[in-house]
Formats: C-alpha cells, structure tokens, sequence
C-alpha cells in the first residue's frame, strides 16, 4: 500500500492513459493520488498518476502535467507536516485476462464508437487512435474522452474494477450517445429536407405565375372569376360583402400563401350555397293529398297536416299576404319502426313540388356535425345542413331529419342543443354556421323530423316541435299496404313478373295475422319477400310452371309453422290471469298477468322484470283487494298465512308504468274468487287504493294491440273515452269499448259469473 498526496478534481474524471495539466502545486512528490469529487463527496476509487512535468503560469502559479497509471482504493486520509492531505492507496491495476474473453466486446465497442465518429465528422486521427489501443481495459476507458457522459456516469465507469463489467458498461454509454445521435440527425434531416421543399415549391409556384400571365390565366383572372360567379350567386348584401372581403384577401396575398387554398375552400362553399334558388312550390291541396294517398295507406293525421300547410301557403299567396319569415313548419314523427315515418317524407316532397334531402341523425355526438367547424381547424368543412342545401340545389327543400331520438352527446358537445336554434320558427331565419360565420335563411325549408319514442328527446326540443303520433296500422290497412305496395315491390325485386304469380286476400290475411305483430310492415313485407323467393326458385328450377298461384301449402313451406296465436282463451281459463294492454317502442302489445297463492308464507312476490312504478301498482292492486274483501266475497281467511305472487310473462323484457293496475286487481280478484277473466276482455287503466280508475296515455296503439289479437271487448278509464275518435272506424266497429270509472265495475264486466265458475 502506497501513501500519496490527495488530489481533488472537481465534477472532472480522470482515467488511466490520460495526461492531464493541472492547476496545482504537488511540491518535490513524484506520483499523486486523483479523485473526483463533487461539493464535499469524495468518490471511493481513483487514477494512480504520475507526474510528467511542472510547469509555471503566467502571473507566477504553478502546474504539473500528470500521466494516469492505474486505479486504485482509497484508505485512511490525515495530513502530512506540511498540512497536505495524503492518502493509502491500494493499487488495483487491470488484470490480464484469458484470450478471446472480450473480443466480441471489443469489435462491437470498436464498431459504435467508429460510427459515432462518422456521424461527428471525425478525420480519421480519433479512429486511429482507438485502433491502436489493444488492452480492454484502456478500451473501455477510452468512453471518458466522450462530452456527452455525464460526471456521474464517468464516475461509475472508473469505480468499475471488473474489465468485462467495465467495458460492458462502456459499450452501453456509446450505445445510447449513438441512438440520440441517429435521432438529431434524422432531425436535421427532416429540416433541411422541409426547407428545401419549400424552396422548390416556391421557384415552381413563380415558374407556374409566369406560365399563367403567358396564358392570360393568372391571378386576376381567377380573381375576375370568382367575382363573376359571386355576382351571379345574387347572394343577401351581409353574405355578398363577407365573399367580397374574403376575395380581396385572396388576391393580397396571392397563390404562394399557404391560406390561399383555405380562402379558395371557403368561398367555393358560399358559392355552392343556393342563395337565390327557390323550388316552383305545387299550392294544390287536393293533388297533395291524392299523392299522399297513393304513396301511403292510413297516416290521415300527417296528410291532412300537409293538406293544412298547403292550403294556408295558396291563401296567402293569392290575397298577397307576404311571408311571415317566423312561421315555418317542423313537424315531428313520433311512431314505431316500419311505420312509415322516414318514406312519407320523400311523398310530402313529391306532393309540394320541392326537393328532398334526407339527414340521418342516429348516433350523431360532434355538435359541429350540425353548426360545422370553425375555420381556423385544418380540413374544417361546414354543417350538414349546409351539405343539404348544397345538395338539394334550392332554399326551400323538405329535409328530414331521421331518427332525431338516437342523438347522442359527448365531450365534443350536444347536437340536441344546436337543433333547438334550427327547428325553432322563431329564430331559424337567422341560423349562422361556424364554418361560413354568415346568416342563412332556414324559415322556408319544411324540416320533417322522425323518432321512434319521445322519451329520449330533451324537452325544450320537443316543445319546438310539432308532433304527430304514428301508432301502426290496422289488419286492413296492412292488408292494402300488402296488395298496394309490398307484394307488387317485392315481385319485382325477386325478378318476376306481375302475371307470373298471384295470391288471395285470405292468404295475404293470414301471413297478416298469423306470421306478424308489429306496428309498421317491415316482417310483413320480409315474410313477402321469403315467400316470392321461394316461388322464384321453383319457377327458375323447373318445378313450377307460371302463372303460379301461392296456397296455403306453399305458404307453410316457406315460411313455416304460425308464430302468432290468439292464446287468449288458453291463458285466462284459469283464475288468477287477466290480460292487459300496454305500449312498447315497438307499438301496442298484449300482456297476460299471472296471480298465484301459496301457504305458509306472507307478502307479496313480484317477478318479470318489473319497474318501480309497476311494483307499486301491484302492491296497490293487492290492498284494495284485501280491503274490500268482504264486497267481493273473498273470506278473511284467504289471506292468512298466504304469500302471493304475481308473475308478467316475457321475463327478459322490462317493464314499467301505471296502466296495469286494474289488471293486477283483476287478477288477483279472480284468483281469490275463483272466477276466471273473460277471454275476450282486454283491460288497462291506472288504480287507486279507493279503487278508482285513472287515465293512461297511449290507448289508440293499445287497442290496435288488441283487435289483432283477436279480443272483443275493451276496458278503459272514463276519461280516456274521447281518445277512442282516435282510433279507426273499423277496429272500432270490431270491438266493444267500456270506460269505467272504479274497479268495481271493471270486475263486474271482466269477471265470469260466478254460477258459470262454480259449474266449471
């Protein structure tokens, strides 16, 4: 162990191999002890060094020029009689390893250093250099030289004793300087490549100005050319000066502008607006509605609104009343899937002589889908109703907008929001799209808007809207939509031809009734469809010669056995099941109630998916029956030690609302007493505990629900008795309608006699 004077390098490294001058003096000693040293913090390992030369600066200080040896271990420090730090120091000299032991190290370290070098600029002597060095230790070592290791790495780097570690270590650090280096590089690349782009772009866009004047084509020109167009447009003077602006701005900066392009966009879109063009509206009231009657069966409510907004236009229009631009028409289709809601829209468009555009709105999020976007975002294009006046080439189309309850809202904004400013007479002459940033007039468009339930639409939207309700169609209205419409499409689709083949009204009935229940006529005319399909297939085989007529063989062949049955005298001929009437996104629908007792228990068991409010009716239903027990001659004993159940079949689908209430009640007073429910007898009413029956919404499609499932006889709320004009005059010839006003008579009409129940 050698005792040697302490030198202290601060945030510098110096390794073995290196000559170094410094800045001290190191009196008569020979060789000195370096280590690096940051603030206070002496590092454990440092470079034996010895000293080559001393020398004297200018001003009378001294230096030494000192020659790294080895590394070595500091040990115990104290001061010498002259007060210089010295140190034991432990030489640790690299060892000699086996041969072959770091070679591949060795080429690999060689190999990234080499291509740092390139990537530098080097001239050749730095690689030479680190050629010449053979020994892995001073190979790793050479890693100290680099800039771009930090202090704390070079310090790690010198406590490494190992000579594999060390130069493991080494191969890393050049490594990761060669990544960062590639990666500037690819930078300056990229730059420079960009910027000469733009200098190319620059010479070609003056050679194209050049070749532009020589063909009279240039920038006056297309400007010329769009001031023709603008004065052309005969755009409103607000629209016509923004255009005019935005012009001026084209022809100061010129085509070399990047925003030259985006000015150009812009102003194709005013263009592209319809400014002056208005559709030669058909003000005839009676060829309107005979349109509409020949597109669509039934739908007399739309029709006659139609009929309305037509007569009202001819009137003002032959007394000279001018426009009130406040008075638009939005009307709102609220009504199950196949109803025909989306097809009447092109009809009414077909009916006023206007153009048609269609704007789907399910599962629209962006609000900008409906305002635009705003022109300082790249690619920004204006709304969709910009687009469909664009498309429809005029001011004044019928653009529908289609399924306007499925719009959505997100981070990104609420499309229902900004058609309140479209749908609303009041405000739409003014409506101002963020792309265009100019007023349009929508007060003469007739926007028709479709939903399939009303629940999900915000509520001042609704208000704005003219609503009108499609609750299916009847049997014999689907029947005419059958022979009028879906059997003659449908045999053109499957490639026949009218006199090819054929089919009676009671087959058409039975595919009606006994294949679909649905409010609209999509299964209808699919169950169609199969059916031609089949036909067709016999007739191209060879197995079947036209004319063909369709029987009801051929009608179980394709399209199987009946899904529908008038179950209704199977489920209630037992007591306890009465069958109510509810409505559905869908359209009406039957629902049967199922009341069972069992002994030894109490309370109430409700299952079949049932809402909150739906479970407050039942447990409504059962008090009255328990509170007037006596008055239906039900013994006190019936409900001792007994838990009921009540049961609505379907179980997968929720349900909820109040209007099951009176069925409730008449189910467990049927199964209380023994009588059954008349199969015939459909019912639906909200009860109370005094046993009165309150209105319910909704009753046209209910009855619809329970003509074509073959019931005779409706219950209803009193105050539901005027709702019934609603209803067509032929399901209501069909059917015997009885309001009430209290449960009491709803058991008296639904129950059988209890003579016929005894003797059952």
């Amino acid at each position: 162990m050698e005792r040697l004077r302490l030198v202290g390098l601060d945030d510098t490294v110096v390794f073995p191999s290196m000559t170094v001058t410094l800045p001290v003096d190191i009196g008569d000693d020979r060789r000195v002890f370096l280590v690096p040293r940051h603030g206070k913090d002496y590092a454990p390992i440092g470079v034996v060094a010895e000293v080559v030369d001393r020398v004297r600066l200018q001003g009378g200080g001294k230096a030494a020029v000192l020659s790294g040896l080895h590394r070595g271990v500091a040990g115990a420090a104290r001061a010498d009689p002259a007060g210089h730090l010295v140190v034991d120091v432990e030489d640790r000299p690299d060892g000699t390893l086996p041969p072959g032991r770091t070679t591949d190290l060795e080429r690999e370290y060689r190999a990234v250093v080499l291509e740092i070098l390139e990537l530098r600029g080097d001239d050749g002597r730095v690689a030479a250099f680190l050629r010449s060095i053979t020994e892995p230790g001073a190979l790793a070592d050479t890693s100290g030289y680099s800039p771009d290791i930090s202090f704390a790495q070079k310090v790690h780097l010198l406590e490494t004793l190992d000579v594999v570690e060390r130069l493991t270590l080494a191969l890393r650090l050049q490594r990761d300087r060669l990544a960062e280096l590639q990666v500037r590089k690819r930078i300056r690349e990229d730059v420079e490549s960009g910027a000469q782009k733009q200098q190319r772009d620059y010479f070609l866009r003056r050679q194209l100005d050049s070749i532009r004047k020589e063909l009279g084509e240039d920038e006056t020109s297309l400007a010329g050319e769009y001031r023709k167009k603008i004065t052309a447009a005969e755009m409103p003077d607000p629209v016509r000066e923004q255009a005019e602006r935005e012009l001026g701005r084209l022809e100061r900066m010129g085509e070399s502008s990047p925003e030259s392009s985006m000015i150009r966009t812009y102003l194709d879109w005013l263009l592209a607006v319809p400014w002056a063009q208005r559709s030669e509206e058909i003000l005839d009231p009676v060829h309107a509605r005979a349109v509409l009657d020949a597109d669509h069966a039934g739908l007399d409510d739309v029709k006659l609104r139609i009929v309305e907004y037509l007569a009202v236009r001819k009137l003002r229009a032959e007394r000279g009343v001018p426009d009130d631009r406040r008075s638009g028409a939005i009307l709102t289709l609220i009504g199950p899937p196949g109803t025909g809601k989306t097809s009447i829209g092109e009809s009414i468009a077909r009916a006023t002589g206007r153009k048609f555009v269609r704007m789907s709105l399910g599962g629209v999020r962006d609000e900008a889908e409906i305002r635009g976007h705003r022109r300082t975002y790249i690619g920004a294009l204006p709304g969709r109703l910009v687009r469909a006046l664009r498309d429809a080439g005029t001011m004044n189309p019928v653009i529908m907008l289609d399924e306007v309850d499925k719009v959505g809202a997100d981070w990104r904004g609420d499309p229902s929001a900004a058609l309140l400013e479209v749908l609303d007479p009041a405000q739409n002459h003014a409506f101002r799209d963020h792309y265009l940033d100019v007023e349009l007039d929508l007060s003469r468009v007739l926007f028709i808007a479709t939903a399939n339930v009303a629940d999900t639409i915000p509520g001042p939207l609704v208000d704005r809207m003219e609503v009108i309700r499609f609750d299916g169609y009847t049997v014999e209205e689907k029947l005419a939509i059958a022979r009028g419409f879906l059997w003659p499409r449908q045999v053109e689709r499957n490639g026949l031809r009218p006199d090819e083949v054929s089919v009676d009204e009671t087959l058409l009935r039975t595919v009606v009734t006994a294949y679909t229940r649905e409010a609209g006529v999509r299964q209808l005319e699919r169950e169609l469809g199969t059916l031609l399909r089949k036909t067709a297939t016999r007739i191209a085989a060879g197995t079947a010669v036209a004319p063909v007529a369709v029987d009801d063989v051929m009608m179980r062949e394709a399209l199987g056995r009946p899904k529908f049955f008038q179950e209704g005298a199977a489920r209630t001929a037992v007591p306890g099941v009465a069958t109510g009437l509810a409505v559905t996104p869908t359209g009406g629908d039957v629902l049967f109630i199922e009341a069972a007792a069992m002994p030894r228990g109490e309370g109430l068991v409700l299952t079949g998916q049932l809402g909150d409010v739906m479970k407050e009716s039942a447990r409504i239903a059962l008090t009255y029956v328990r509170s007037h027990a006596a008055e239906l001659g039900i013994g006190k004993c019936d409900f001792a030690h007994r838990q009921f159940h009540i049961h609505v079949p379907a179980g997968a689908i929720p349900k909820d609302g109040p209007s099951a209430g009176v069925t409730m009640v008449t189910a467990l007073a049927s199964l209380l007493t023994g009588q059954p429910v008349k199969h015939t007898v459909g019912m639906t009413g909200e009860v109370t505990l005094q046993g009165r029956v309150l209105p319910i919404g909704g009753l046209k499609q209910k009855v619809l629900a329970a003509h074509a499932a073959g019931l005779t006889d409706v219950i209803l709320p009193e105050r539901n008795r005027g709702d019934l004009d609603d209803v067509p005059a032929d399901v209501r010839k069909a059917l015997r309608f009885h309001p009430v006003s209290s449960v009491d008579e709803v058991l008296a009409l639904a129950l059988e006699p209890r003579a016929q129940a005894v003797a059952a």
